[in-house]
Formats: C-alpha cells, structure tokens, sequence
C-alpha cells in the first residue's frame, strides 16, 4: 500500500480517500502499488513465466504466505497451469512431497489477510495524525502495538501505586538427632508458619498499598517476632507431621512462536526479534521447520525420529511404549502446521551441526530446538515431595510451628534432556532436588539456629519481552508470528526502553496511553482487541464476511432502520478521528506527582516538571516509578537556569552559563540597544553547567579562533556538530579531541592538512575507541566502543550498532555489545525507494472477492 502521498498514481491522486489507501465509500478495496524498486524483480518473473510451462507458489504456508501467493497470482497473470506449493521445512523429501500435494489458493485465508491489512492501515492512518495534534509529531498508533504499550504502561502505574509493607517471621535450622545412614543432610532449615494454630502472614497476604488483606492472619513486626525468638529459646521442638507425596512432571509440550521466543529471552538472552531472523536462517538452511506456527504437533516421522535419538542416547528406559501427542492450548491455533523442530526425517545432534557452517547464535538456537523436540518424547520425571511441621511450645505456652519442604527426583526422565526456565529468577529449576533428613512423626530434634527475619512486599515485576509475548498470547492479543515486530516497534518508536532486561515505559508513552484510552477507550481495550482476532479467524474459515465487519469498525453501528445513522454507542471510527475538539492537548500530557504541588509534563523535547512556573528537565532514561518527591527535589535543586560566571576581561560583557534545548552553553549578556549578535558556545562534554567557570566560559567564546595563514588562506579552528576541527578555506580536517581546539598551533594544523582527507569508515577508524571489549560470538572479531556522528556505537570492524539511551559506555558489557550487534545485523537493510507519480500497470485497486485478476499488491518481506 501506498507509503506516503508521493507513492500515490497520478490516476488516484483527485480522490478523497488516495492518500489513505483505502476506498472505504466502495467495499473497502485497497489501492496497492509495486514498489519502485521491486519493479526490476517484478519484471523479471514476468520474463522467466513467457518460457515456463508450469507456475508454482512456493511462498511460506501462513496467513501472510497466502497472500503473496495470492498477489504474486495477480501480477504475473500466468497463462500456464498453476499450482500452490505447501511446505514446512527446506528438505529436499518435503519440497518433493510439496509438488506431489499440490493445492488450491485458499481464499479464506486471503480474505482475513486482507482485513486486517485494511483494518491496521484505518486504525494507524486515522488514529496517529491524532496523537500528532495533541502530544507531539512523529507518533504512531497501532491495533497491537497500542495495547501492548497500554500493558506496559499499566505495569508502571502498578507500580507508582505500589506501597511496601514490611513483615517478620523467624527462621531455624534444626538437625536430626538419630543416625543417618542415607545420602540426605543431617539438618535442614524451617520457617516459621502458626502461632496458636493462627497462620503468620506472609507477602501474599498484603495488597498494593501495603495493607493486609484480612484480618485472620497474625502479622508480626520486629519487634514482636525478636519477642517470640526469645521465648522459644529453650522449647523442645519435635516433628508433628511428615505428609509424602508422589511427584511427577511431564515434558513440555515442543516449542511452537512464542515459547521459543520465551526460551530464547531467558537461555540465551535473544530479543525476540533476534531468536526470529536466526529462526529464519536455521529455517532457510534446512536445519529447522517453519518457525511461525502456533501449533505443538509433530508429524508422525518427528515422533519416530525424537523417539530414536531419545533412546539412543539415553536408553530404552527414558522412552515411553506410546508417543505422546500434544494438543494447541492456543486458540485459534492453526494445527495443520507443525510444531518447531530439527527438519527432516533424522535430527542432526548439535554436535553434528557443530561442525557444520553455522553462526554461534544459530548453533545455539538449534540446540535449544532440539533438546525441546527430542525431551517431548521422553518419559515424566518421577519422585516424592514432602512436606514436614516441626512444633515447639514457649516459655508463654504458645504453639509455634515451622515448616520445610523437600523434593527427591527418583527418575530423571525428560529432565535430562531439557529443562525449561522461569522469568522469576528466584524460582527453582524443575531438576533441582530439596533433599529432607529422613523424618518420621514425634522425632525429637535439636535446635541449631532461630532467630528473625525481615521481609518486604515487592512491586509487580516489570515485563520482560519473554514476559509480554506471554501476557499477550494470555489475552489472545495479536499473533505470534507479529510479536517480535511489535516489541520492536514500541522500542523503537520510544514508548518502552530497556533497563537490563526489563521493560519501561516513557512519560511519552504515558501520554499516549491516556489519550486513547480516554478519547478511543475501545480501541484499547483488551477484550476488544482480542474479539479482532476471534473475528480475523472467523473471516479466515469462511464463517464472517469482511466488508460488514470493515463497514461497522469504521462507520459504526447502524441505529436507524435504513442504516444511515451510526449507533452513538459504537460510533465507529471515522466518527471519533472527526472531532478530537474535546481533548485537552495539556491534560493528556500532564500527571500530578502523587502528593505534591508538582505535575510532570510531556513536552516536544521531553518530559519536564513544573511547580510554580519553574521548570526542569527529567532525564530520558529515568523511570516513571522511580521519579519519587525526593528525586523532583533534587532535580529542582540542579541549576538549570541562567548560572552567572563573571564580566569577559575583553569585552566587559556579563558571562552566563544555561541549558538550551541542544544542551547547555555560555554566552554574553548585551547592553540595551546592542544590535550585534551574542557569542555562543556550547560546553564541552567534559564540562557540566554546575561547574563551568568563566576561564572556561572565556575560552569557549574565543571559538572560532584563527591561528594563521596557509597557502593565503586563514586557518581556524572550530567546534562543529561532529565534533572540533581545522579549516583551511573549503577544506578541514577533524582534531582527536575538544582539548586540542585550544592548543594547536599552525605547524601541526600544517601536518594535518598535508595528510589525505579521511572520509566514512576510514574517518571514523582514525578515531581511537572509547573502549575494548572482547571478541564477537558471531564474527569473533574484537569489539570496541567508539564514538561517532549520532553518539557511541558498538562495532567489530564490520557491522556498527549505536548504543541505546540505557546502555552506558563504562558500563556496558560484553554479552550487551553482542546482542546489539546481532540486533543490527537481523535488520534488514532499507533500500532507498525511488516513487513515481505516473499510471503504471502494476496499481490496481483490489476487492478479494472478486475473481482471481482483478488485484495485486507488492512480494512482502518474505516473498
């Protein structure tokens, strides 16, 4: 579809709805263009087609795959017999099997593509222009893109809301006194759990703003529990209970889009972004199936291939008599497609595949596909857990009881081969054993340790992407197969960024959220979202048609009985975009600090706070939930203003220090009447407004300085927008550092100027780094940080990758700088697209319901 105005043909240009894309007035038919430079790729199918006998589509087998095949369809017009091509892995068996099962184009599947294409260009074209009026331009909104910004959003306000409770318990460390002839310990540690048969509250039994829940729990402060620690001092303590049961864990079901997408965020740190383009590579080679499915079968050969290797490498005993078959939990789930797997009918081990050419990053995504497929067929882990009351009785004649669990795996089983990670990193893993002293009823023990403890109540975590590709998929927003580009997107776009691994909303996303979700409430809403897909998938089985739904999305409901008025309780979206009148532009970009006079506000250079017509800046990279009255204060406290240093010896001018919207400077003050221009200079990195002098003040304004002639030109030397530099007429040189600016002298700039001019890499390798890091995983090449035109960037000699607004250069680590460049190198490179106004045969408007020939748009992505 069109990108911006200039993609538009001239023969569309006149009508209302052009730059939208979208005829809405005649069943919503799309306009969609070629583009520019896909048009020699275009073409050349064309050619090749003329001398071919047969036309097969062999785009990938999803929602999406459909469509290109579909659009491919009706730009080459074949005149040959043509046949759709279905296939989940790159194997020469399967792409065999694929030419003898040919099928049908299914139009189902067209149908719902081209819905919810339509459907996201309404909601982004119509909706964004909104947020550019009323919080600041450049701001996009999407279907999910929206909701998943609204969730992280919500999370942040959890926790701004969030007020922590303290509470105590005690904790002892008893031993057994009778012989121990096993290999379990002789002592293991209780916590304290009733007082008189009243239960000792814990942290789940405290709400958000730090108050208990009900009032049958006994919460102990301090001062209470040190009390009862000394009473119990010298009680004998005896076992009062030992409850075994039988522990068994199954193996997880194979990976299917989001749960590798999780796995890879937890094992191996990958975005989710990163685990696809490997995904994608492993897929291209041949070594896995498709990557886009939300289903967990696999095809009988998988079962019998996993089954195999299970027993070849660990025995007949880890095998169960049955396959196990899993079944989607998913709903929705398109189960005609496979789970993600090792491809082909026998898996390659990773050693094998070890020592074939693959990235370190695809060597260890494939492992961990493969340790998931091959653990699926594996018998459950087998044990006992047990959970043991220890009882003792005060000075005062209180009961006090302790409780310890334990957990013995007798059988391994699946665990062998693969266990699955937590996001709480304080959650045990499955094959870690909590082994017990062997403990019968009435056993007297001996008291090695009791004392207090203190606990606190934690916020709600913030969403990690592992995280968030859950709550999603939770809610049924979205599909898998676009989580990675929405997670992309809001990070990019600057509504979320990274603090280690979690992720923190903006104040800009703040601002955002509240407008829409008090102006396009139900756009935002999560039932609402998530009834779009329930409706995208009945329009994909035949079961809903695509126009009424388009039709009532946007118009609304009809309320009259001709239809011609819209329902005021749904009244579409064109009815909501009409009239934005009502929102208050400052409103929705302002949030009052919890308690004070203050109000945080979202401006076009970022957030500030404001408190009696004074203003300040808060740092990009602060998180709303830590922006406390204590951290205002200080921010308040900051010069900020105009900082005055002292009167120029040259001049006789008044020097000032202050912070602009590029950053802080110094200038001069003019007498009244003075027409001439203030000199300006902008600080130096090493400088800080609350330390700048006037020697430095002076020095700054002497720039730009000329230090001679060469070749009958003035030299000078200046400080620019990419840093300080030597000019010679229309000719300069770069310096090494902002210092130099003041102590070069004519020779050296001499020396300069008879050296070649660097440009690009070149320029930029001169450059001595800001800091070493160790080697690449992916290139194995030395990475080091350095800085450039746009800030510090992370590079290996080959691929650059600018460093994040949470990302630190004295700080930023190896396994970072990694991620970073693997990041870059998954982002496609964008080519420059040339537009043209003129008619050309590859615009058409299109209606899916006509007759395959009548629409087309571009190959996607992956065609």
């Amino acid at each position: 579809m069109p990108a911006s105005a200039a993609d538009v043909p001239a023969k569309y240009k006149g009508e209302p709805w052009a730059n939208l894309g979208v005829d809405v007035d005649h069943d919503f038919e799309a306009l969609y263009v070629v583009h520019s430079d896909k048009r020699q790729q275009v073409s050349k199918l064309k050619s090749l087609l003329k001398d071919a006998d047969e036309l097969l589509l062999a785009t990938d087998e999803d929602r999406e795959g459909e469509a290109i095949a579909w659009h491919l369809l009706e730009e080459l017009k074949p005149k040959v017999p043509t046949r759709r091509m279905v296939f989940h892995e790159i194997t020469p068996e399967a792409i065999s099997r694929a030419i003898d099962t040919p099928r049908e184009l299914d139009q189902g599947l067209v149908d719902a593509y081209q819905a919810r294409r339509v459907l996201d260009r309404l909601y982004g074209y119509e909706v964004s222009p909104v947020l550019w009026k009323k919080v600041m331009p450049k701001l996009s909104a999407g279907r999910v893109q929206s909701v998943a910004t609204r969730l992280v959003v919500d999370r942040e306000r959890e926790r701004i809301a969030f007020r922590g409770a303290s509470y105590w318990d005690l904790e002892a460390e008893f031993a057994t006194r009778k012989e121990n002839d096993t290999d379990s310990p002789g002592t293991f540690t209780a916590t304290l759990v009733t007082v008189d048969g009243r239960r000792v509250a814990q942290g789940r039994d405290f709400s958000s703003t730090g108050g208990l829940k009900g009032t049958d729990v006994l919460h102990l402060d301090g001062e209470a529990a040190a009390a009862l620690a000394s009473r119990l001092e010298a009680a004998d303590f005896a076992v009062a209970s030992v409850e075994r049961k039988p522990y068994r864990r199954s193996p997880y079901a194979p990976f299917r889009t989001t749960t590798l997408q999780q796995e890879a965020s937890r094992k191996l740190g990958f975005s989710a972004k990163i685990t696809m383009s490997v995904a994608q590579k492993l897929y291209e080679k041949g070594y896995i199936t498709y990557m886009r499915t939300d289903s967990v079968t696999l095809s009988q050969t998988a079962i019998t291939a996993a089954r195999k290797q299970a027993r070849e490498l660990y025995g007949d005993a880890y095998v169960p008599d049955a396959p196990r078959v899993y079944a989607s939990k998913v709903k929705n789930a398109q189960e005609a497609h496979e789970a993600i797997r090792p491809a082909g009918d026998s898996f390659r081990t990773p050693a094998q595949v070890a020592r074939e050419k693959l990235t370190r990053d695809e060597s260890r995504l494939y492992e961990l596909i493969w340790q998931r497929t091959v653990a699926s067929q594996m018998k459950d882990a087998t044990g006992e857990s047990v959970s043991v009351r220890v009882a003792g009785i005060s000075t005062q004649h209180e009961r006090a009881e302790f409780g310890a669990s334990g957990k013995i795996i007798n059988f391994y089983g699946f665990l062998k081969a693969y266990v699955e990670d937590a996001d709480d990193p304080d959650t045990d893993r499955e094959d870690r054993e909590r082994r017990l002293p062997p403990l019968a009823e009435n056993d007297p023990l001996n008291v090695l340790r009791l004392g207090p403890l203190e606990h606190s109540t934690r916020p709600p975590a913030r969403y990690t992407e592992a995280s968030l590709i859950k709550e999603l998929e939770d809610r049924e927003i979205g599909r898998p197969s676009t989580y990675a580009t929405i997670i992309g997107t809001i990070l990019d776009r600057g509504y979320v960024f990274k603090k280690g691994t979690a992720l923190v909303p903006s104040y800009k996303a703040f601002a955002v959220t509240t407008l829409l979700e008090q102006h396009f409430g139900q756009l935002v809403d999560y039932e609402f979202t998530a009834h779009m897909e329930d409706v995208l998938d009945d329009i994909a089985r035949g079961e809903a048609e695509r126009v009424p739904w388009l039709r009532r999305f946007y118009f609304g409901a009809p309320d009259s009985a001709d239809g011609s008025a819209a329902d005021p309780s749904d009244p579409g979206l064109k009815s909501l975009v009409s009239d934005i009148s009502d929102i208050d532009a400052k409103a929705v970009s302002s949030f009052p600090l919890d308690g004070t006079d203050i109000v945080v506000r979202v401006g076009r250079y970022g957030p500030y706070l404001e408190r009696d017509g004074q203003r300040v800046n808060v740092p990009e990279d602060m998180a709303p939930d830590e922006l406390t009255l204590e951290k205002a204060e200080e921010l308040f406290s900051q010069p900020s203003g105009e900082v005055v240093l002292g009167t120029d010896p040259e001049t006789g001018r008044t020097l000032i220090a202050k912070g602009g919207r590029f950053g802080p400077y110094v200038t001069e003050v003019l007498e009244e009447g003075d027409n001439n221009k203030p000199r300006t200079g902008s600080l130096l990195k090493s400088m800080a407004l609350d330390t700048v002098t006037l020697d430095d003040a002076v020095k700054l304004l002497s720039l730009p300085r000329t230090i001679g002639e060469l070749d009958g030109e003035p030299v000078t030397v200046q400080n620019g927008r990419y840093g300080p530099y030597v000019k010679k007429g229309t000719d300069s040189r770069s310096l090494e550092s902002e210092e130099q600016m003041f102590t070069v002298t004519l020779a050296e700039a001499k020396e300069l100027f008879a050296q070649p001019k660097l440009r690009g890499r070149a320029a930029r390798a001169e450059v001595p780094p800001l800091r070493a890091l160790g080697a690449d995983p992916a290139s194995g090449k030395p990475m080091v940080i350095k800085d450039g035109r746009f800030g510090p960037y992370v590079t290996d000699g080959e691929t650059n990758a600018s460093l994040r607004k949470d990302d630190e250069v004295a700080t930023i680590t190896d396994e970072r700088a990694a991620e970073l460049l693997a990041d870059r190198r998954a982002a496609a490179p964008t080519a420059k697209r040339r537009t043209s106004t003129t008619k050309t045969a590859s615009t058409r408007t299109a209606n899916p319901r006509k007759k395959p020939g009548t629409a087309a748009r571009s190959a996607s992505k992956r065609s």
